[in-house]
């Protein structure tokens, strides 16, 4: 028995409501409510019901209006059926009597409180708020005025960010015999410098005879400087620091070396192992890419041959880019061609082709870019004997195109650094640009990085409309200036609307409630001997009660003008007449014709499931329904419906986890960008689900909330 009990309390998560109270709990996927503040068991509406969590598809519309609509459906006079007639028939003019009754207590007690549930009886005008908020440190802040856990293990270091000089060449010494390791500041400003590129396994693979072919690599790279009539070169092998320091500002600094440098000196492997080879392995490598794109002029040389060979960015793209136009793009860009890229669609080319890029030792990989592994980091050097990679190697690699630069440390892997990175060029909104984005292909750890988008926009076709404050210890963005709204997923609530004002439905709709008062009347006249008017009073209020179902019906019709807002999720594929037939009472979907409400509409392009009616009208094919059902059968996760009461839009979607936060990001292609969030009280975390584009103007129905991490 204590075992058990040890393992169950090993199995409890700790987490805090939204004022700090702690409360713990089991493993199962919580939610914080937003009527009351408190972490709740979600409990989720599902097509087929499986598991303690799940329940069937409900609703908690106008009971009264459900009743009149399975009497109106259903023919009394088949079999057995009549008993259960008279029995619902009975129910529903008990419903009457009970808003008489309720209104004669509060006319006595003068209450102005209905005292109707407070989650689905009002209408505020936007959707329900998420009150949960991020409540920790930061581990790296936007602002200097927070507090930052990254600078107490590590001060920030005072550099400039863009370095004149190198902060160490090898100069040839006066009398011209050998070659010094020089960091005196004179004689490097004054010096015209070759920097070397290239890569370690071309020059001196791994093997028992490394150093000896390391010192083979280091004399050819001197003579062929020598013989481009230079005294002074840059080689990381010889130029980069001793201590960790050293190493991370010459890390720094690796961009503007290559910016300063006359010449730009490519060395690549045997041509004997073949030409095309020897470019592809370089070009395959993370730094050759920024080096020959911030070099002013290049020149080539493999290693069994004398002569050295000028090239342009052109021909490069050419010889060691051939088989992508990403790069190619870049290089048009770079190389003052006719094809000019726009800032921030050349920094995302960039970063997508650095990404593409090896490692250390590691292969070149294929097929698309996948998200940053920090697993494959630190496996051995990627220049330098010596030199042990960066974890975010990559990020430090391509923030040498950025204006403003962050500052080394291997303390943090990619995710943090290019948190970091984007913080400090705050016009390009990298990573705001990312939480609005799904990647076509999500692996465990991503959270909010994409490398792609599943509607295939671009980086620069996103125009966010939140802002990164910092970034946690364990690489979770926090988020300013979210909207955000709760999705509802236990049931469907009873919506509250307003249709178009008639005075024959109000009218006819308010008669039935009638039928008890002239009953009542009737039975008083009759106690008072006044027969005839009795039993007129009598057989007015059974007649009322007889056409009741009816006249309730037709006195909820007509087209809605304003409702409640809810997002409203169901697991599994329901179709439109089964999500109308849940709201409003549902007389959409009994009586299209007589009670006029508004049909649900599915989304043209909301979704990955959309599917667009080739119509002169913008709507979504009812043909996603049945897509989405057969998309239920296979694939990750789990099928999704989401219902948006205040465009009447209807959303498929497949997911981990029920999303039950929607946070609105940003634009694009007209849309809003609403990424859906399930959320990880235990760290204080919200996880990206899914990306749906809805309509922008449903994000001012949404209230402002504070901080939210995504992790």
């Amino acid at each position: 028995m204590l075992w058990r009990s040890l393992m169950h309390k090993e199995s409890e998560i700790t987490c805090s409501d939204d004022i700090g109270r702690t409360k713990t709990h089991g493993q199962e996927q919580r939610y914080l409510s937003p009527t009351t503040g408190l972490c709740r068991k979600l409990i989720v509406q599902a097509v087929t019901p499986s598991g303690k969590f799940e329940v069937p598809i409900k609703d908690e519309t106008s009971e009264a209006c459900k009743l009149a609509i399975w009497l109106l459906t259903h023919c009394p006079v088949r079999g057995w059926i009549f008993f259960k007639w008279i029995r619902k028939f009975f129910w529903l003019s008990l419903k009457l009597l009970i808003p008489i009754i309720w209104f004669l207590v509060e006319l006595y007690f003068n209450s102005g409180n209905s005292g109707d549930d407070a989650e689905s009886s009002y209408n505020t005008g936007y959707y329900r708020p998420y009150l949960r908020r991020f409540q920790g440190q930061l581990w790296a802040a936007r602002s200097r005025r927070e507090h930052s856990s990254r600078l107490k293990g590590e001060p920030e270091m005072m550099t400039r960010t863009h370095a004149c000089y190198p902060r160490t060449l090898m100069i040839r010494s006066p009398n011209r015999t050998e070659w010094v390791r020089c960091t005196d500041r004179d004689a490097i400003i004054h010096s015209k410098y070759i920097a070397i590129s290239y890569r370690a396994d071309d020059v001196y693979p791994q093997g028992s005879d490394q150093k000896e072919k390391m010192a083979q690599f280091i004399d050819d790279v001197r003579a062929a400087v020598l013989r481009q009539q230079f005294d002074a070169y840059w080689l990381d092998l010889e130029c980069l620091g001793k201590t960790e320091s050293e190493k991370n500002l010459d890390v720094y600094c690796m961009a503007d070396v290559y910016r300063r440098a006359e010449t730009t000196l490519i060395m690549l492997g045997r041509s004997e192992d073949g030409e095309r080879k020897c470019w592809s392995s370089w070009g395959g490598r993370i730094w050759t890419f920024p080096e020959a794109l911030l070099s002013s002029r290049l020149c080539y040389k493999f290693r069994d041959r004398e002569e050295i060979n000028s090239l342009s960015l052109f021909q490069l793209a050419n010889l060691a880019y051939s088989d992508s136009e990403d790069e190619q793009a870049v290089i048009n860009a770079y190389g003052n061609g006719k094809d000019p890229l726009e800032r921030l669609e050349r920094l995302a080319l960039l970063k997508k082709a650095i990404w593409r890029r090896a490692m250390a030792r590691l292969p070149k990989p294929s097929g698309p870019p996948p998200p940053p592994k920090p697993y494959m980091i630190g496996r051995g050097p990627i220049t330098g004997g010596g030199y042990t990679p960066h974890k975010a190697e990559r990020v430090y690699a391509l923030m040498g195109f950025f204006e403003h630069r962050i500052q080394p440390t291997r303390q943090e892997d990619e995710f943090h650094a290019l948190a970091r990175l984007s913080m400090a060029n705050d016009n390009d909104r990298i990573t705001e640009r990312m939480v609005s984005m799904f990647p076509l292909t999500t692996t465990q750890g991503t959270g909010w990085y994409a490398d792609d988008d599943i509607y295939h926009a671009n980086l620069w076709d996103i125009l966010p409309e939140i802002q990164v404050a910092g970034v946690t210890e364990k690489g979770a963005l926090v988020l300013d200036g979210c909207r955000a709204a709760a999705i509802r997923w236990k049931n469907f609530p009873d919506v509250v609307f307003a249709n178009t004002y008639s005075l024959t439905r109000t009218f006819f709709g308010s008669i039935p409630y009638f039928s008890w008062p002239c009953i009542v009347v009737g039975i008083a006249l009759e106690a008072a001997e006044f027969r005839v008017g009795g039993f007129v009073f009598i057989a007015v209020g059974l007649l009322l009660l007889f056409l009741s179902p009816l006249l309730l019906v037709f006195g909820r019709s007509g087209r809605i003008v304003t409702a409640q807002p809810w997002l409203i999720g169901v697991k599994g594929v329901i179709d439109r007449k089964t999500a109308e037939s849940h709201l409003y009472g549902g007389t959409v979907a009994h009586f299209p014709k007589i009670a006029h409400l508004p049909t649900m509409l599915l989304t043209p392009s909301g979704s990955p499931l959309s599917i667009p009616e080739q119509l002169a009208r913008r709507k979504g094919s009812d043909k996603q329904y049945e897509d989405a059902k057969e998309e239920a059968k296979s694939g990750p996760g789990h099928m999704y419906t989401l219902v948006d009461t205040y465009s009447s839009t209807m959303y498929y979607f497949r997911a981990e986890r029920p999303p039950t936060v929607c946070i609105f990001a940003g634009r694009e292609g007209g849309l809003g960008r609403f990424v859906l969030c399930s959320e990880n009280c235990k760290e204080n975390e919200l996880r990206k689900e899914m990306v749906l584009r809805m309509p922008t103007e449903i994000s001012q129905r949404m209230e402002l909330c504070g901080w939210v991490a995504l992790g």
